[in-house]
């Protein structure tokens, strides 16, 4: 990604080829930003109320590193 706002340019399937379907990555694209812009917000809204960076940041990592794959 070239910039923080930026959307990753290529989303890998399991066996690394691109999801190439436009319909998917419409949703894929949707969710990224709505995701960035959610995480965006908690993440201002805790520093404002003055919870340390470092630890948001590592307590939204902490969130992602607990989502529970649909192919479990």
């Amino acid at each position: 990604m070239s910039s923080e706002n930026a959307r990753p340019t290529m989303w890998p399937q399991r066996d690394g080829t691109p999801v190439s379907c436009r319909d998917k990555l419409l949703v894929l694209h949707e969710n990224h930003e709505e995701v960035r812009t959610v995480l965006q917000d908690a993440f201002e809204d805790a520093v404002l109320m003055g919870v340390d960076e470092a630890a948001m940041r590592q307590i939204l990592i902490d969130v992602v590193n607990t989502l529970r794959s649909p192919h479990a």
